[in-house]
């Protein structure tokens, strides 16, 4: 009995004794890798007949979207989806005076954006980024948010690359089943966001979000200007001017003069925003958002104009197509290239959707 007492002890002190070796010669685990998954890509589809109009009544089969120039086994929704929709709007002193006008498209948010099925959630930013209204299907509540808005923080802020960010957060925990948008109304620049461009685009191409801008002008006094002044013929498409009541931006000028989007010349700049060139679309995210997603930009010289910009947005939304997919070639790393063509349809002259996505792994 003595020497199984004493053997235990002797075990038991051996075993205390090799306890440190092994704590200061850790196995040695492998680097940390991270791996960005794409299960499916969403690409809403705008198709144009040769007079700019929508063409409408396409079928499935007719589509054919090509990723990286090899085409995909795509599903496509030619019935209208619900609407989850964030409005992102500035609230600082530099558009005080417009506010007015702001608080008075909170009636046409229901009837013109979302439908009976849809729902929204609005966000006021300026040096904050406040949820002035969680998701509702109410309009009344939607209504009282935006009339609701003030600058009375005296902040010459403008964190938007952050409420968009804030905006994507909220739209992730909406259903998968849904259409998610983003319509933010401010300036075009970036004063002060966390958040980085790269980032805040790749969530909301991950995410499946659409982005639409609003552009507020950046000085009082263009607010009932007109809009600018043709230019001679012999300049670019997109510096010609265009028809009465159309605001010159990006995507107008492309739909006008057939310029697709401008996604061919788009997709160097979506390489380098990917790649972190912070130079890139510094003073004009709002660009970067809507492109990348395949949405679009629009601008007000006059009072009635941001209520047209509205009109606009919901005509857009309720004309597209959805394209949905699992792409066949997730093995390609870096920025997948996205193109549609329509067969059997002589009436259509272009499509425009998003010009693609990014897919890479992240060390």
């Amino acid at each position: 009995m003595h020497r199984i007492l004493i053997a235990s002890l002797l075990a038991g002190l051996l075993a205390g004794q090799q306890q440190p070796a092994a704590q200061q010669e850790p196995a040695q685990q492998p680097p940390t890798k991270i791996t960005v998954n794409v299960s499916e890509v969403q690409a809403p589809v705008l198709v144009f007949d040769r007079d700019g109009q929508y063409v409408s009544g396409l079928q499935p089969e007719q589509f054919h979207l090509f990723d990286n120039g090899k085409e995909q086994n795509i599903h496509v929704d030619v019935s209208y989806l619900p609407i989850s929709l964030v409005i992102c709007i500035q609230s600082n002193q530099h558009v005080e005076s417009l506010m007015p006008e702001v608080r008075r498209i909170g009636t046409m948010i229901a009837p013109v954006i979302i439908g009976d099925q849809g729902e929204a959630a609005v966000i006021a930013y300026d040096s904050r980024v406040r949820v002035l209204q969680p998701f509702t299907n109410e309009a009344d509540k939607i209504t009282d948010a935006v009339k609701k808005l003030n600058t009375y923080g005296g902040s010459t802020s403008n964190r938007m690359v952050d409420a968009v960010d804030e905006a994507t957060r909220l739209l992730r925990t909406r259903s998968k089943d849904r259409r998610r948008i983003i319509m933010l109304v401010g300036e075009t620049r970036d004063l002060g966001s966390e958040t980085r461009l790269r980032e805040a685009l790749l969530d909301l191409q991950f995410a499946n979000i659409m982005f639409y801008g609003v552009d507020m002008p950046r000085l009082e006094t263009t607010l009932t200007a007109p809009p600018p002044v043709g230019r001679p013929d012999n300049l670019p498409p997109a510096m010609h001017p265009l028809p009465a009541g159309v605001a010159s931006t990006p995507t107008s000028v492309a739909q006008t003069y057939g310029l697709n989007g401008g996604r061919a010349e788009f997709i160097p700049m979506m390489v380098e925003i990917f790649k972190d060139v912070k130079a890139i679309f510094k003073d004009n995210p709002v660009e970067a958002f809507t492109k990348g997603t395949g949405g679009s930009e629009f601008s007000f010289y006059k009072q009635r104009g941001l209520q047209e910009a509205i009109q606009r947005i919901g005509a857009e939304l309720h004309s597209q197509y959805l394209i949905s997919y699992t792409p066949n070639n997730l093995d390609e790393g870096g920025f997948h290239e996205l193109q549609v063509a329509v067969s059997g349809a002589p009436e259509v002259k272009k499509t425009q959707t998003r010009p693609g996505y990014w897919l890479s792994n992240v060390k």
